[in-house]
């Protein structure tokens, strides 16, 4: 590509410099130039490329990173983030196949398997009494190795005994509801909030200090109406875009 001159020009010309600049790297990240994950060529180097400024790079760079395309990560340099997920929330809400959907492949993994009382929250849930004995599962969810949510899973114990050998091994709740008898279920409240990741949280989903989570309480029914699992999923912010049907 032919270099143009660096410009100290005026803020109009500037602002035409910078949206050329980010435009350029945004077609090179749609194109696959640049991968996700991969990391952007240095500041000199891009502004080399396009015959500007280093300050109208940070300037570009910044704007894509408002627009969650890239992250600047501290004396390591700037990535290409993977694109966010369209993540549907309707009557029938299931990772796997919305992650398919995407291109992606997804993929589970138990953390921890617990039996544990149930509180009174979880207990009005799921319509049993409080002190219940359930299992808990706490699991992660990724697509095409990424993670995505860190999600906690609760059922009764009575009707799912070992369900947590049982995820461990299908890596999957529908899966995992299959194998206790559940053919089928459906959506019957989803509740979400923002929220900033904990510690454990930020860890498994490999975010930095700070990050930002949304968390979806559900609960799911057979073809009965009757609750089988309530989850409380903590999802990445800058991996998924949640739409929601009418």
């Amino acid at each position: 590509m032919t270099a143009h001159p660096k410009s100290n020009a005026a803020e109009p010309a500037g602002v035409t410099l910078w949206r050329r600049v980010a435009d350029g790297l945004e077609r090179g990240i749609g194109d696959g130039t640049y991968a996700a994950h991969s990391r952007l060529p240095g500041e000199i180097e891009i502004a080399d490329r396009f015959g500007v400024n280093r300050h109208t790079v940070r300037r570009a760079i910044a704007a894509l990173a408002e627009r969650g395309l890239v992250r600047a990560e501290r004396g390591s340099g700037t990535y290409v983030e993977a694109r966010r997920i369209p993540y549907p929330i309707r009557t029938r809400t299931r990772f796997s196949e919305i992650v398919g959907r995407s291109g992606r492949e997804a993929s589970g993994r138990l953390i921890a398997g617990a039996i544990e009382a149930a509180d009174r929250d979880i207990a009005r849930r799921l319509e049993v009494k409080p002190g219940t004995e359930l299992v808990r599962i706490d699991a992660l969810r990724q697509a095409d190795g990424v993670p995505i949510c860190v999600g906690t899973s609760w059922f009764s114990a009575e009707q799912f005994p070992g369900a947590a050998k049982v995820y461990a091994a299908k890596r999957s709740i529908t899966k995992t509801l299959a194998h206790f008898g559940v053919r089928d279920y459906r959506r019957s409240s989803t509740r979400l909030v923002a929220a900033i990741a904990d510690a454990s949280d930020a860890m498994w989903l490999n975010l930095e200090r700070g990050g930002a989570v949304l968390v979806v309480d559900s609960i799911d029914v057979d073809q009965e109406g009757r609750p089988v699992v309530t989850s409380r999923a903590r999802f990445a912010a800058e991996r998924v875009e949640f739409t929601f049907d009418s």
